[in-house]
């Protein structure tokens, strides 16, 4: 890892909007004013609950969707409004369901070699064929899987196949969303290693979306926490899981299982108290202060600035 930035993100929005009643539009603000710089070769974790709009801000930085609002730059160049066939070489994702996310109606061939093609990467039907084999090879696959259709594979077969066709176009950087949660325990940590030895021989960037804490801290060299739409922290692995500084951080952590049953008992477990609410209609000030039992009447009204409250850890409380 370099100290090179790959891509930068700076006052990010994304809302949906939804339809209620007959005439009314509201917005689902998915992403809300995030900021953030993932450096060439490393792993920035991101987590949260389920709808913090994680996978969203993945989505939007790839412009698979496209930003409401915000800058996004790859390599100093912003690539906000330019074409991105260019750029698809370069930015890949491996999908959560890897079931959902391969065409039942293709071969693996035809999965994998479908990048190959749109880009023009090799020059002729036997260098097409060996550059798929040699990538199904790379993913723990036999090349005899080549003209199998998704359906006959595993779960974890399955996340195979779509890591070698985000692989298939040498890409920089790769959006890794959620890409074991949909498998076995016993596959999650085979894939996560598999990720790992890519990064090392391809140096490849990654922006690793996970809801699991222990999962990210593993394999992240940073983390970036979310909260409906709100970044609140984001700190070096270790500094983030031994110094926590925000009040949802700290939940998130309290919530990780510790293998020794003896300090498991002694750890107090941090409990939220009601629901997240809509990012429909969410609340004002800091995101968080509906929950948090630290909540003062600043935080109800004013929303928190993302700073730097000690070298490369930042958070975005009030009260710190």
């Amino acid at each position: 890892m370099n100290n090179n930035v790959l891509v930068r993100i700076e006052h990010l929005r994304k809302y949906f909007p939804i339809k209620e009643g007959f005439m009314q539009v509201k917005n689902v603000q998915a992403v809300e004013d995030v900021s953030f710089s993932i450096r060439e070769g490393e792993t920035l974790g991101l987590v949260g609950e389920s709808g913090c709009g994680k996978t969203t801000l993945g989505r939007t930085i790839l412009r698979l969707h496209e930003p409401t609002a915000g800058k996004i730059y790859y390599r100093d160049k912003d690539i906000t409004k330019e074409k991105m066939l260019p750029y698809r070489r370069k930015m890949q994702i491996i999908f959560q369901d890897p079931s959902a996310s391969l065409d039942p109606r293709k071969t693996v061939c035809e999965i994998v070699g479908e990048a190959i093609d749109i880009h023009k990467l090799a020059s002729g039907k036997t260098e097409r064929i060996e550059k798929i084999q040699d990538l199904l090879t790379q993913v723990g696959l036999n090349s005899e899987h080549c003209n199998r259709y998704p359906h006959e594979f595993s779960g974890g077969q399955q996340q195979r196949i779509g890591i070698a066709r985000a692989l298939a176009v040498q890409p920089e950087f790769i959006v890794c969303d959620e890409p074991i949660s949909a498998l076995d325990v016993s596959i999650q940590s085979q894939i996560v290693n598999m990720l790992e030895d890519m990064q090392q021989e391809r140096n490849l960037t990654y922006l690793f979306i996970a809801h699991d804490l222990s999962v990210v801290r593993h394999i992240s060299n940073r983390i970036g926490v979310m909260y409906l739409g709100n970044l609140v922290e984001l700190a070096e692995s270790n500094e983030l899981n031994r110094h926590p500084l925000h009040p949802y951080t700290k939940t998130l952590l309290s919530a990780v299982p510790i293998p020794d049953p003896v300090r498991s008992r002694e750890r107090k477990r941090i409990i939220l108290e009601g629901d997240i609410p809509s990012p429909m209609n969410p609340p004002s000030g800091c995101r968080f202060h509906t929950r948090c039992p630290y909540a003062t009447g600043r935080c109800k009204e004013e929303v928190p600035e993302l700073r730097e409250l000690s070298p490369d850890h930042f958070a975005a409380c009030h009260i710190l």
